[in-house]
């Protein structure tokens, strides 16, 4: 599938690529749209218009992804609430064995996330992730989420990385884009980021379910 001689380092995105998405779908999609309706004693369906609506007017800039922002803007311990649901944060089954697969085959491997850094901590504190990665950035600490150009140009210079020779891997198409735009040499989508969920349907890019599909090739 990949040219794995060209390819040395791989930038993986977390949520829906390394860890189940269930947790953030069940996050921002339930649980918070619940505790608004009791804070605000109104209806479960009139809180998730207003949680829809303030998602939409933020989508795809830094505050989207900014815990500290939604906490001022709904008037919710957003980090009480991701605790009390902190079991159901969990690796994907085929993360650690290809996080383990790249290291065998000498790739660096990069966590590039848009979560907040309290939301990283957290999800490092509950999993074992961390001990298959190499480094990690949030968007965060560049100040600008990965939709944007300038998040990569920092990526590049902060690792040194030659973006031709690197493979990024995401579920979200848009963003799949805009690492490809950046210069990024190789994309690959994940069909299957929220295992409660069906599959996603890509179109510009190759998504895979099941990491194990590329060990093949990586082992070479």
């Amino acid at each position: 599938m990949f040219p794995w001689q060209h390819i040395d380092t791989v930038l993986l995105d977390m949520d829906g690529t390394l860890l189940d998405l269930h947790f953030d779908n069940h996050f921002w999609l339930h649980l918070v749209p619940k505790a608004l309706s009791q804070q605000r004693n109104v209806s479960e369906a009139e809180a998730m218009l207003w949680v829809e609506r303030n998602y939409q007017e933020v989508d795809g800039t830094l505050n989207w992804y900014c815990l500290d922002y939604w906490e001022s803007k709904m008037g919710l311990d957003i980090m009480a609430l991701h605790e009390s649901l902190a079991e159901k944060i969990q690796l994907r089954q085929d993360s650690l064995p290809f996080l383990t697969a790249l290291a065998q085959a000498n790739k660096q491997r990069i966590l590039v996330t848009n979560a907040h850094p309290k939301s990283l901590a957290l999800k490092l504190n509950h999993t074992d992730l961390g001990l298959g990665l190499d480094a990690m950035i949030s968007s965060h600490e560049t100040g600008y989420p990965k939709e944007h150009p300038q998040f990569w140009l920092q990526l590049f210079e902060r690792f040194d990385l030659d973006p031709d020779r690197c493979l990024f891997i995401d579920d979200n198409e848009v963003i799949l884009a805009a690492a490809k735009r950046a210069g990024v040499g190789y994309q690959l989508g994940i069909a299957n980021p929220d295992s409660q969920k069906p599959n996603k349907q890509f179109s510009d890019f190759t998504a895979i379910e099941d990491y194990r599909e590329l060990f093949a090739d990586l082992r070479v």
